[in-house]
């Protein structure tokens, strides 16, 4: 399955409480995701909170548009990548 690059922007700080709210928050983001064969990796998040990097894997970009769009997410750039492990060059 491809790998994407998702870059999403967040104006105003992305908050996700550290509680059950946030928790509940985020497997809803999964479960939508799921439906539609999407797979939330893990993701970077900017020191001021207001930018995203997100990996995931999916069957074609529209997946991931159309699932962002069912959780409320942005979505800036989504850049097709794969792995450059730097210790497979190591002998």
């Amino acid at each position: 399955m491809p790998r994407y690059l998702i870059e999403r922007n967040f104006p105003d700080g992305l908050s996700i409480p550290m509680n059950a709210e946030g928790r509940k928050a985020v497997a809803g983001v999964v479960a939508n995701n799921a439906e539609h064969g999407v797979t939330w990796v893990h993701s970077y998040v900017s020191p001021d909170r207001k930018a995203t990097f997100c990996i995931y894997d999916a069957p074609a970009p529209e997946a991931i548009r159309k699932v962002a769009d069912r959780n409320g997410l942005p979505v800036g750039r989504i850049t097709e990548v794969s792995v450059l492990d730097p210790y497979f060059y190591q002998p």
